[in-house]
This record gives structure tokens, C-alpha cells and sequence, in this order.
């Protein structure tokens, strides 16, 4: 029976494998940049690493199969994102394709992630689980164990408007619309923790 459990360093690998396998608006996004690793370095990584009292793992036999990661104050994880994580990555992302250039721009400004109209909401969060695990209540468990973790008033997530899936699955568990000037193709959705 799964459970869920606390990351570990060893967690990583599967960290990056859920993040790529789940990254094309809830698809599969291996092969659509030249790493696989991009995805992870921008939306596992960094929390893992900066902030891993806040990352936990759905664990199937001793294999991560789903997580949820984030931070309880963005302006301070924008300030460690560009001071700790950024030279941690190195020149990984020097020389990006074209594919790659939007998302290498979102890892070299992190700022992006200062959004107006979310200081209620100064916590934010990511979650994935592997399609075989979705729709069994795993999802609410993580965001319910991370609410229940987390230091902050209320916690937001920036999803791609397209992805009707996710959105069902926050409204689900009462997350609202949060009035943000210029979303582009971005929802910001919040919940009070």
C-alpha cells in the first residue's frame, strides 16, 4: 500500500521522472526539450533543495511515485532561487534550443514567480503524481499534508489555463480564481492554509 512520507536526497531521480512524465499540461514531456532534466530543475529541484521540509513523497515499495514541493514565502525562495539554486545548476542551460529558451528564461529570472495580487496568498506549491496513481485521493493527501506543514496564511498555484484536469482537481478541494492582472495563459488559483 502506498503511504506517504517525508523527501529524501534519494528521492530526486523519480523527483525529475514524475516532473518530465507530467509536464506537458498533466502529459508526457520527455523528449520535447534537450533534457529531460529541465523540468525538474524548475519545478522539483529547487524546492527539494531549498526548502525539503516542504516536499513529500507518495512512496509505492520504496519508489517515489508522486510529490508535492514548495515554499512558504516566494519573495524569500525567489532571493535563494537566484542566490543558491541558479549557481547549483550551473551553465547546464548555457546554449539552450529553441524549445528550451521559454523555460531557461523562467530559471534565469526567477522574479517571474512574483506575481501582483498574491500577497495573501505568499506560499505556492507543485504536485504531480504518475497517471497510475491520480484519481485515488493521493492528491489531496499531499496537498492536505503540505497545508498542514506549511507556514504561511494562504498558498497559491499557477497552473496553464489549459490544463482542465488540474483545475477540477483544485476546485475540487476548494481552491478559488485569484484576480491577477495579465495571467496570459496562467490560472492563479489560491486556498487559505
Amino acid at each position: 500500500m502506498p503511504e506517504i512520507r517525508e523527501y529524501r536526497p534519494s528521492d530526486r531521480t523519480a523527483l525529475y521522472d514524475i516532473c518530465v512524465r507530467t509536464a506537458d499540461a498533466g502529459g508526457d514531456a520527455r523528449g520535447m526539450y534537450s533534457s529531460d532534466d529541465l523540468m525538474g530543475d524548475l519545478f522539483a529541484g529547487p524546492y527539494a533543495h531549498l526548502e525539503p521540509h516542504l516536499a513529500f513523497v507518495v512512496d509505492d515499495g520504496g519508489e517515489a511515485v508522486g510529490y508535492v514541493v514548495g515554499t512558504s514565502d516566494t519573495p524569500r525562495f525567489v532571493e535563494r532561487y537566484r542566490a543558491e539554486w541558479i549557481p547549483l545548476v550551473g551553465d547546464r542551460y548555457a546554449h539552450p534550443t529553441s524549445a528550451d529558451e521559454p523555460m531557461v528564461a523562467l530559471h534565469c529570472g526567477p522574479e517571474h514567480m512574483l506575481v501582483p495580487g498574491l500577497d495573501d496568498y505568499p506560499a505556492h506549491l507543485h504536485i504531480d503524481l504518475l497517471p497510475p496513481y491520480q484519481g485515488q485521493g493521493w492528491g489531496r493527501r499531499l496537498i492536505d499534508r503540505f497545508l498542514a506543514t506549511v507556514d504561511a496564511p494562504g498558498v497559491h498555484v499557477g497552473m496553464l489555463t489549459a490544463n482542465v484536469k488540474a483545475r477540477g482537481f483544485y476546485d475540487r478541494l476548494g481552491f478559488t480564481v485569484l484576480p491577477v492582472p495579465d495571467p496570459g495563459p496562467i490560472t492563479y488559483l489560491g486556498i487559505r492554509s
